[in-house]
């Protein structure tokens, strides 16, 4: 049994979003997929056992630069992007335990004294550093990280040279540490392909210490023991997932995390340099970080100069909010690269909810409606339902998709269910049933596929939690009848 199930906790995080632009198809992508593992492990051990947590990444030189092109001070600037994001979740019904904010005081006072702690116990040292910077990722650069002498990333920004003072970590010293961690799973990293990349990098190449701060960006912390720098705004964002359940009343228990989820982009971060900060300074270690893969948009790669970047507004607006959950992660493997395509996302749309589950549904309806069907079938509560996590035998469970982050394995697995109960319905032909008044035969058939559609129900709460709401209000009535459509066609 997977370690989350046994622990009476659990504690998932998206990454803290850089507020530099507006949120978008990837920001929801990754914030869908912690939202459904989630309300899974909130089923499983009870809200008050699960902690889910976002937010917004405030400080640095590219959020400085994005407030002063608009004309505010960069909090101001922060106050106006920040409930954005908090709209956007709101309208994919993203039931987050706490929405963090990187300029949250108490956010603030708690890293400094970590990083007093860190610099105390001699990890940190002064030196210059001289290098290429991304505004852009906010991250300094070698000349091997470059393409064609511009970040991969961010290819219409030319990194900048630059020379300063800094405060330097000394990662070079956690190398074999780092090692043995990633290689025994004292930590994983998933999927398997991306701890392969991070253990293969940390064993071909020198592991250089870090600068973590900076002389000329004002707007972030300041240094503890030097006024006259800033903490590297990576540095700083990292340790909100700690300082959260450091400030928040009972949350404490929640430390370390068990799951930071994230694109393969911040991989780097969130394993070598994270682990490293947290051994330096004494504290637990999250278990494990899984990052899925990056997308494109019509086979582009998504940005605003390209016109082709998705808000979450525009797929609510289109298709609903839980059919937007659901086609977000039905197009291809969590972890994996993918496309997505607005044509795509309506053709699975029409597939798999308006004809598959939204016609399931409407027929069993109908036919419960039009024979005066008298509606018995109990459903269970979701603890007790292991025989609906098991229904197959050569099937692993739907609990163990989820537990282990097979996403779209999950959401096939329901599919099929699906698919099973229609062609049952179609095999059985409850329509000449009623003809031929053969209702033992009829009662029996709707029982099952009521029966069935309320299991199904409750495997879709973690995925599309109002449609499972919607389903389980229709067919546990005492008298079952034939609603609007779940999901009317789009053509």
């Amino acid at each position: 049994m997977p370690e989350e199930a046994v622990m009476n906790k659990f504690y998932i995080s998206t990454p803290i979003y850089y507020i530099n632009d507006v949120p978008h198809i990837g920001h929801a992508y990754t914030t869908v997929a912690a939202d459904v593992i989630a309300r899974y492990f909130k089923e499983k051990l009870g809200d008050e056992n699960i902690f889910f947590l976002t937010g917004t990444d405030e400080h640095g030189a590219k959020v400085s630069s994005a407030a002063k092109e608009a004309g505010k001070e960069p909090l101001e600037f922060a106050n106006s992007i920040v409930p954005q994001f908090e709209s956007a979740w709101e309208l994919l019904n993203i039931n987050y335990s706490y929405f963090f904010r990187t300029t949250d005081p108490r956010h603030e006072k708690i890293v400094g004294v970590i990083l007093q702690k860190i610099y105390d116990k001699g990890f940190i040292y002064e030196g210059i550093y001289e290098g290429l910077y991304c505004e852009g990722c906010e991250k300094f650069l070698t000349e091997e990280d470059l393409e064609s002498g511009k970040c991969p990333l961010h290819p219409n920004k030319t990194p900048v040279r630059q020379k300063e003072k800094n405060y330097f970590f000394k990662l070079s010293q956690f190398r074999q540490d780092l090692i043995r961690l990633f290689e025994t799973e004292e930590v994983k990293i998933l999927p398997e392909s991306r701890k392969n990349e991070i253990l293969g990098k940390l064993k071909s190449e020198d592991l250089k210490d870090i600068a973590i701060s900076r002389e000329e960006v004002s707007w972030g912390i300041p240094i503890p023991w030097d006024n006259t720098q800033t903490i590297y705004v990576w540095v700083e964002a990292l340790f909100n997932y700690y300082t959260a359940t450091q400030f928040l009343e009972g949350k404490q228990k929640f430390w370390p995390a068990d799951i930071h989820l994230m694109g393969k982009d911040i991989l780097w971060f969130h394993t070598v340099i994270w682990y490293a900060l947290l051994k330096a300074a004494e504290l637990d270690l999250p278990k494990k970080v899984f990052a899925h893969g990056f997308f494109t948009i019509n086979g582009e790669k998504m940005s605003k100069s390209a016109g082709n970047v998705i808000a979450p507004k525009e797929l609510v607006d289109k298709f609903g909010a839980d059919a937007t959950r659901y086609l977000l992660l039905s197009q291809f493997p969590f972890g994996s690269d993918g496309d997505f395509s607005i044509e795509k996302l309506t053709q699975s749309y029409n597939a798999n909810l308006a004809n598959g589950l939204g016609n399931l549904v409407s027929r069993i309806a109908k036919i419960a409606e039009s024979s005066n069907f008298g509606n018995e079938v109990k459903i269970q509560d979701f603890k007790e339902l292991s025989n609906v996590f098991l229904l197959t035998d050569e099937d692993k469970s739907l609990s163990d998709k989820i537990e282990n982050f097979t996403l779209l394995e999950g959401i096939e697995y329901i599919q099929n269910l699906i698919n099973r109960i229609n062609q049952i319905f179609d095999q059985h032909k409850p329509w000449e049933l009623i003809k031929s008044d053969q209702t033992n035969e009829l009662d029996s058939l709707l029982s099952e596929c009521i029966r069935s559609i309320l299991e199904i129900s409750v495997l879709l709460r973690p995925f599309m939690p109002k449609t499972a709401e919607m389903i389980e209000k229709q067919f546990k009535g005492p008298k079952i009848k034939l609603l609007s459509p779940l999901f009317p066609r789009i053509k």
